[in-house]
């Protein structure tokens, strides 16, 4: 291509369009560049799937591997906000400059080879990594793992947070089916982690059929811990008194000992420290993981979007202690098991507030609402100020009815796909301007 964009914005419109299918399963052609572009890492290469709790797992990763001073590099999507939030260099997102020259490079590189958006982005990263002579390099798995596109890597370790269902039409409909999926991201002879504490049997045979070194939770590694602290062990020994993760929510010390079994894994690579754990945990940052936002009324922002994770957001607003009533902002993908979801948080929330998504496989508020009926078997009816469900255009219009009905005691919780989180913190930060 002789004219490329010269700015991210055009890079990315022009991105959308050059490939036939947005989701295109299999390896072939990512392959067949990545060869093309001759990488090859030097530095230990960490590779994170799972249905819930990657970006979390990734983030504590890089927190603590940072504190430790190594310089990191970590993909991850989707994004909230921005899309160099994708690509982190030493926690700095990637400038659009540094995108727009890694997009030129990779262009060049690829010839004719047709690829979609997250393939050509994920061979991005791997290209701004590799030119960015890294310590330890952390990568997110888009969707499933065997056939996704970060899987052209193979991983020093790989960690698979939980199996649950989501994506079924891709990865199947059952546990079994997406683990096996899940546990493609495994190589032979090095170390592969799962995080789920009932690890699906055909990840299980998965990972012995190959030779891959696999470390189970309560059988290779497990934590323990009171109301103050907690404390982790593995394989080579133990790590005690560790403060809890600066991420909220029942799941982050399953996700942290997945890290910790990791870096133990990498100990004689990437020495970590007790003190750098420490802190690194206390530092982790990561919107919309159970977000709490200061102030009042309470607003907590999660990218809930299947029942497994609606489940453990369910499970942290019952540990929150007393408010009146309970807000939901709620906008969710076509594809999702929204009836699942609805049924794990129905019994949390008082007044529904669902919202359509500017994106054509979003589910219509209306469908949302008429799923939300379902689930309660009868309507609000006219002038109940207990409970309501009300169907709005876009999240920021929903968030604003929420915010104009609740009281300072109440709570707001925005949840469901990452376009009705990003809505709702653009919209404040709109506010705050």
């Amino acid at each position: 291509m002789e004219n490329y964009p010269t700015t991210l914005a055009g890079w990315l419109t022009l991105l959308e369009t050059m490939h036939p299918k947005a989701i295109d399963m299999g390896l072939d052609r990512v392959r067949q560049v990545k060869d093309a572009m001759a990488i090859e890492f030097t530095c230990p290469v960490i590779i994170v799937g799972g249905t819930n709790g990657k970006g979390s797992t990734c983030a504590m990763l890089e927190a603590i591997l940072l504190r430790a001073g190594y310089r990191v590099g970590l993909y991850t999507s989707p994004h909230i906000l921005h899309f160099n939030e994708r690509m982190r260099l030493n926690g700095q997102s990637a400038t659009d400059a540094e995108l727009i020259n890694v997009f030129n490079k990779l262009d060049v590189i690829r010839g004719d080879v047709s690829l979609s958006y997250f393939e050509f982005t994920t061979l991005a990263a791997m290209q701004l990594f590799a030119d960015a002579e890294l310590d330890v390099v952390i990568f997110e798995v888009g969707l499933g793992g065997r056939l996704d596109a970060v899987n052209v890597l193979d991983a020093d370790v790989a960690i698979v947070t939980s199996v649950d269902i989501d994506h079924t039409e891709y990865l199947g409909d059952t546990r079994e089916k997406i683990g096996f999926e899940k546990a493609g991201i495994f190589r032979a002879g090095k170390t592969a982690i799962c995080g789920d504490p009932v690890p699906p049997q055909s990840l299980i045979d998965h990972a012995e059929q190959i030779g891959a070194d696999l470390w189970l939770f309560n059988r290779d590694f497990n934590y323990s811990g009171d109301k103050l602290q907690w404390n982790f062990s593995g394989r080579s020994g133990r790590r005690n008194s560790l403060a809890y993760p600066a991420l909220r929510g029942a799941n982050q010390l399953l996700n942290a000992s997945g890290v910790l079994a990791a870096l133990d894994a990498l100990r004689l690579r990437l020495p970590v420290g007790a003190q750098e754990v420490r802190t690194g945990l206390a530092l982790v940052d990561l919107p919309g993981r159970f977000q709490v936002l200061p102030g009042q009324p309470t607003i907590i922002l999660d990218v809930a979007h299947n029942p497994h994770a609606a489940a453990t957001l369910s499970q942290n607003l019952g540990n929150m202690g007393f408010h009146p009533y309970t807000y939901a902002v709620f906008g969710s993908m076509q594809d999702k098991d929204i009836a699942g979801v609805i049924e794990h948080l129905k019994g949390q929330v008082d007044h529904w507030c669902v919202t359509d998504l500017p994106l054509p496989r979003a589910a219509t508020a209306e469908e949302i609402r008429e799923k939300l009926i379902a689930a309660y078997v009868e309507s609000p009816a006219a002038g109940d100020t207990e409970r309501s469900i009300q169907t709005f255009a876009t999240p920021a219009e929903a968030f604003a009815n929420a915010m104009s009905r609740a009281g300072e005691n109440d709570r707001i919780t925005v949840f469901g796909s990452f376009l009705t989180v990003a809505g709702v913190m653009e919209f404040r930060q709109s506010e705050h301007h």
